[in-house]
């Protein structure tokens, strides 16, 4: 997988996980504390997000770490 798509399917997941809690980018920036924009941005895959960030994006949301890479949907079903 290309950088482009982990950085684009990495922003997609977070993005679905922020959606299943029924919050905005901007009640989830507010809870990592980084910029609105940022968080848009690393949804559109635009961001090449740090380690740093991802484990504060990942506490959030109240989720593993790993949890932002599985392949699987909310539920635990595969995506494909």
């Amino acid at each position: 997988m290309g950088e482009n798509n982990v950085m684009r399917a990495f922003g997609e997941r977070v993005r679905e996980i922020r959606k299943h809690r029924g919050w905005s980018q901007e009640e989830l920036s507010h809870r990592v504390g980084l910029d609105r924009s940022y968080i848009g941005g690393v949804e559109r895959g635009e961001r090449n997000v740090s380690l740093k960030n991802i484990h504060a994006i990942a506490a959030a949301l109240g989720v593993p770490t790993g949890r932002l890479f599985d392949q699987d949907n909310i539920d635990g079903t595969p995506l494909s």
